[in-house]
């Protein structure tokens, strides 16, 4: 009897040996198991983590690359030029520089004697924004008065900052109703709608679509029938494939560079000379009066026919630090 009882705890004993041991491989097996899964998630999470980096790495980059077809920076500006040239639908009323003069006989007439001030915009570009808001009105008087031409140059190197072509659409429209409506002051005052604080929209993360209608909407509130309105941003861009070669061949001009040696907008010369804005600063002027000083006017002049800026139409702008 007493032997039946010490094998009977030798087996219980043997059996909680080999139950505690199969416990043990569970747990094993689960904790290796747990690893495992952590392991798959984790290469998920890096994986997901690289994707989110290039694509963030991707658009940042394509908000800095130029929006025209050609962006090397290695094309010369000749070889910009000989591509715009070579564009089949160019504006009529362009010169070949790519721009729109302005003047009181209307476009492509310029009036003896007066200088002639070329500004180079983007219709995203806050800095242009402020500029025409500021100088524009003056400069409209000017024109009005024949004491001043004006020439515009269409650019759409932050198309890519909208999410729309609002770039393209925007000057796509302005060239249409250069080439359609007779009466420049209505592009003038479509420009001005554009750049106005309560319609411009933003940059990048800050931009706000902004569909053809509106587009549309500011151009008859500058004048423009419907019928050329309509036209103008039916969808068709004809001269996009233009506004993009002038663009590429404009921000190669050395000439239009900056101190720094680059392109930037906005961008202002005065009888074919840089005119440096950061000057009016410096002076401790107004932008209206650092220009008036500029062409040689005073202030009380401005819109008087006959009373012409001194430095004619060839005069070199007159310095506003010296």
């Amino acid at each position: 009897m007493a032997d039946q009882k010490r094998q009977v705890k030798r087996t219980t004993r043997a059996e909680r040996r080999e139950a505690e041991a199969a416990a043990a491989r569970a747990r094993a097996e689960q904790a290796a198991k747990e690893r495992k899964q952590q392991t798959i998630i984790g290469c998920i999470v890096v994986a997901l983590i690289v994707v989110l980096v290039a694509i963030a790495g991707f658009f940042v980059w394509r908000a800095i690359q130029p929006s025209g077809d050609d962006q090397s920076s290695a094309q010369s500006v000749d070889e910009a030029y000989t591509a715009m040239q070579q564009v089949e639908l160019k504006p009529a009323k362009a010169n070949d520089k790519a721009g729109f003069v302005i003047s009181k006989n209307g476009y492509d007439d310029k009036v003896k004697d007066a200088p002639t001030v070329a500004i180079y915009m983007e219709p995203l570009c806050p800095g242009c924004a402020s500029i025409n808001r500021q100088l524009d009105p003056t400069l409209i008087k000017l024109m009005q008065a024949g004491q001043l031409n004006i020439e515009l140059h269409f650019l759409n190197f932050q198309n890519n900052k909208s999410s729309d072509d609002y770039s393209n659409r925007a000057f796509n429209g302005a060239i249409y109703i250069a080439e359609h409506d007779d009466d420049p002051e209505h592009l003038l005052e479509y420009i001005a709608n554009i750049y106005a604080e309560d319609f411009q929209p933003g940059e990048l993360s800050n931009y706000t679509p902004t569909d053809n209608t509106k587009l549309e909407e500011q151009a008859v509130k500058a004048g423009v029938s419907e019928e050329v309105a309509a036209q103008a941003f039916s969808g068709d861009n004809e001269y996009v494939e233009w506004l993009t070669a002038s663009n590429n061949y404009t921000i190669r001009r050395p000439e239009l560079f900056n101190s720094s040696g680059n392109f930037s907008s906005p961008t202002l010369t005065i009888n074919d000379q840089y005119w440096k804005t950061t000057d009016v600063s410096l002076a401790d002027m107004t932008l209206v009066d650092g220009f008036l000083k500029s062409i040689g006017l005073d202030a009380d002049q401005v819109g008087k026919e006959g009373a012409m800026p001194s430095i004619g139409a060839d005069g070199k702008p007159i310095s506003l630090t010296e």
